[in-house]
Order: C-alpha cells, then structure tokens, then sequence
C-alpha cells in the first residue's frame, strides 16, 4: 500500500474514504514488512476478526491478540478511525491549529470533555523523546516571557501569569547576500537584520507557575538545567543579562549576554528571533484559545505551537508524528487530564 501522505484535501479524502482504509494506511505504515507479533517475532498474515468492531490481529504462531491502535494516541479509544484521522489532519495543516469547541464542531463529536480530550492526545504525540537538540552551527536565542491574563480586585503587582523560557536557532538565509545587495540601498545604516535571518527549530517550557502546581522559578538552576537539556554543547547562546545565565559560560558554551536595560532599540537587535516567536505564541493563544489556558495544561499547547512551527515548512509530513505512530506515545486519560494528575512531556 502506497504510505505517502495526501497534500491535499481531495487526496485525503480519496485515500481515507472509510474506517477500513485507516486500517489499512495503520497497519502498513506500523508494520511495512508484514505483520511481526510483538510476543514472539513470527513474521506473516496474521489472523483477522471479521466482527470485531476495532481491529485486532492474532498471532497465528502463539495466539497472541494485537490491537492495531496499541501504542498510539488511539489507544483505547471507542473514537473511529476516520475521525481520528480527520482530527490528526486538522491539527496538522492548519496553521492557527484548533480550540476544542472547534474541533467538536467540525467532527461532529457529541461533548466538549471527549473533543479536549483527544486533542489533548494527540499533543501527546507531538513530543519526541529522543529528539535532537539545536544549536550548532547555528546560534541560539534564549529568554523568557510571562504567559496570561492580568488579575483585577487582588491589590497592584498581583499577578497569575506564568513564565515560559524559550530557546530558537538563528539561520542564515541561503540568499542571504543576495538581500544584502538588493536592500542595503533601501534602509539607512544598512541591511535590517531579519531579511537576512530566520528563525530555526524551537523548544519553549514552563518554568514557574502560580497554578496548584508550583514549578521553580527564573533561576540558575532552572534555567541552565533548560538550556543544557535543549542547546548543544559548545553553540553561541545570546541571552539578556539576568543573573541566571551566567554559568552558561562554565558549561562549555560561548555565552553572549547583553544588559537591555528595558530599550526596546536593544532586544530588537540582541535577541530579534525569540521576541518575534513570544510575539507569535501569545497572538496564538489570544486568537485560537482566546487568551484561556489552564496554567497546568499550558506545557501541552507549547509543545503544539513548537511542533507547528518546527513544521512550518512541511506541514504535511507531520501527520504519522501527532497520530503517535512512529514513536511508543503513552496518552493521558480524561480523568487525569481533569484531575492535574497528568504531567505534559516538556
């Protein structure tokens, strides 16, 4: 079976007409070389039952049941095919991404609890545990923001804003001489740095929140652990000049701090590319989520917005990654998701 997916909505629409073509699109891209039971290795055409309503394959060697969505985001769901299907696309292609009354609508799903739910796990998908880190060649941007709404009746400076640090690669243009030599004559004091960079791969997390769950702060420990967790060893890290980076230079990367002082003129030339992503992920939030994020959920819909913009370029290959196929992928249930018990991959 052809595995490639659909770039377009007709051709989604052709090669998923019905649950059994899911079925079949799951199963060759889970197993490309023939079924291989997980208990005993015995490769070949497994057993199939005709009136199971989810797709459940027997081992013909040791009689061992294997359910076709075991594994994935799927897992356990009474949700058919199509509809998981239709939901991975959505999230997928869209560049704003969903909210959950959204995605009830347009799938027809009957409560608002089961249509936050699945999305929640298909952002468990989004989160690769042997992801690489970023950086070199490229240098890195790293800063924080707050995320959240303003507190009103609760005395001045009171806020429940939660902080998010971030880290974004910082790549050159392949034409990027080119730009210089068309736009240097066109702005005073020469070329603005943006036409000739972009922004490269990102991680963001949550770093301190006044939710139930209090997590540490801005500092070092925190922050350092971050960039260590995240940047490789040995990359140019351009941050501000707060206290909890300056180890950075102790741990083997070539730290450019800069004191801002509060000058907007300053941020914008030292740290352009990660202001830019902040500026983009809080018009995500107040566009797509109209500003209502549950602090402890908040890791959830980061890791969505850097897997969309890590994607940004090909949106379509990313359909495999949020179903949780190729990766083990362990997805939260309703009631942990409801009760906090569930921590978001970071």
């Amino acid at each position: 079976m052809d595995t490639t997916f659909p770039t377009s909505l007709p051709q989604f629409q052709r090669l998923f007409p019905d649950d059994d073509a899911c079925a079949r699109y799951l199963e060759a891209i889970r197993w490309p070389d023939g079924f291989s039971c997980p208990k005993c290795g015995l490769v070949g055409e497994p057993y199939r039952f005709a009136t199971r309503s989810s797709v459940v394959l027997r081992c013909r060697g040791c009689k061992k049941n294997t359910s076709l969505t075991a594994g994935t985001v799927m897992q356990s769901s009474h949700m058919p095919l199509s509809t998981w299907f239709w939901g991975a696309y959505l999230m997928t292609t869209q560049t704003p991404g969903q909210s959950a009354v959204q995605f009830q609508r347009q799938l027809g799903i009957a409560t608002y609890e089961t249509a936050f739910t699945m999305l929640h796990k298909l952002r468990a998908g989004m989160v690769r545990p042997d992801r690489d880190t970023i950086g070199l060649p490229h240098p890195v941007e790293v800063d924080e923001c707050c995320v959240g709404g303003r507190t009103r009746g609760e005395g001045r400076g009171i806020h429940h804003q939660t902080t998010v640090v971030g880290a974004v690669e910082v790549r050159t243009r392949k034409d990027a001489e080119d730009r210089s030599a068309q736009w240097k004559d066109a702005h005073e004091g020469g070329v603005p740095v943006k036409k000739l960079v972009y922004a490269g791969r990102l991680r963001l997390r949550v770093v301190y929140s006044t939710g139930p769950t209090i997590i540490s702060g801005r500092d070092a420990d925190t922050l350092t652990t971050f960039v260590k967790e995240n940047v490789t060893a040995g990359s140019v890290i351009r941050t501000d000049g707060w206290r909890g980076y300056s180890d950075l230079s102790a741990l083997g990367y070539k730290h450019s701090a800069l004191t801002l002082g509060g000058d907007p003129e300053k941020a914008e030339k030292h740290l352009p590319m990660i202001h830019l992503v902040f500026s983009n992920l809080k018009t995500w939030i107040n566009g797509t989520h109209h500003g209502r994020i549950e602090p402890r959920h908040l890791q959830a819909y980061l890791n969505e917005f850097v897997f969309r913009f890590n994607r940004r370029f090909y949106p379509m290959n990313s359909f495999n990654s949020v179903l949780g196929i190729s990766a083990r992928t362990v997805p939260p249930t309703y009631a942990q998701l409801y009760s906090g018990e569930w921590t978001h991959a970071a």
